[in-house]
């Protein structure tokens, strides 16, 4: 199956069910891509600090799909943030990849701390001016760091990619991003597995016959978020895939937005320095 696309601010669209490779070992990123690629994900979701651009590549190269079917996203580490390191940044990214071009490049973090995410955003445009990459976007944003982006008067990021998962939906940052027309991408949607466990998520699982895992992804899904689950079993890749035929009732999709604890499973963006 094909997933669906999302629409985005700057005319292009995503693949709304993406792989994400965070955590998997370089040695096991090709095999797992390539699991992912055959299941019919064609969203590959990967960032220069997880080390496995290249295992990124050379499933891209085995499986022999056209470029143009492949939807790829990488990201800038924290400590390349800054008008002299962020271009390099990126194009090292692209060798480790063996591309001319990423779909989306987004800024891992915003690092307050350090106040370089608007320099850093001004490069990624002209990136994107030169075509070293389709779309750029950010990752971990908060309010503040996106309204200091809009202030600057050129490109709105295409989407912010977030924790976000039933225990912590991020209502309000949701919504902040709905409202600048920039879209939201769900990184750990399953709380790295612990919502799994959440009784309402089970008893939904059981009466409509589905696992824990597809009921909350189709629940991200029906919320109009892309959503990048993680897995190297060949039978889970394709689950999670599968959540796409799934439909949550209203009721659901309440029980679901309800079960916030605001209990972070990653870092807080506001202080995180990596």
């Amino acid at each position: 199956m094909t997933p669906h696309q999302i629409a985005l601010n700057d005319g292009t669209q995503i693949p709304q069910i993406g792989f994400g490779v965070f955590l998997i070992p370089e040695e096991e990123t090709q095999r797992a891509v390539e699991l992912a690629l055959e299941a019919g994900y064609r969203h590959i979701d990967t960032a220069s600090i997880y080390g496995n651009e290249k295992g990124v590549a050379r499933a891209i190269t085995a499986t022999g799909l056209p470029r143009e079917d492949l939807y790829i996203t990488t990201k800038l580490w924290n400590e390349d943030q800054g008008a002299a390191t962020t271009r390099p940044a990126l194009e090292a990214s692209l060798e480790r990849l063996g591309l001319d071009y990423v779909n989306l490049y987004l800024i891992h973090w915003p690092v307050p701390s350090r106040n370089l995410y608007r320099e850093t955003w001004e490069v990624l445009e002209e990136a994107a001016n030169d075509g070293l990459t389709r779309s750029i976007g950010v990752s971990n944003f908060l309010e503040e760091h996106l309204t200091a982006l809009a202030a600057m008067g050129g490109r709105i990021p295409v989407l912010n990619q977030i924790e976000v998962h039933p225990t912590l939906p991020q209502h309000d940052l949701v919504a902040t991003n709905t409202a600048m027309g920039i879209a939201t991408e769900a990184w750990s949607p399953l709380g790295r597995g612990a919502d799994l466990e959440m009784p309402e998520v089970t008893a939904i699982a059981s009466h409509i016959g589905a696992t824990p895992a597809q009921v909350i992804l189709a629940w991200h899904l029906q919320r109009d978020r892309i959503v990048l689950p993680k897995s190297v079993t060949p039978e889970r890749i394709q689950e999670n895939l599968a959540a796409a035929e799934i439909t949550l009732s209203p009721a659901d999709l309440e029980a679901l937005d309800d079960l916030d604890t605001g209990v972070r499973v990653g870092p807080d963006p506001a202080t995180f320095i990596g």
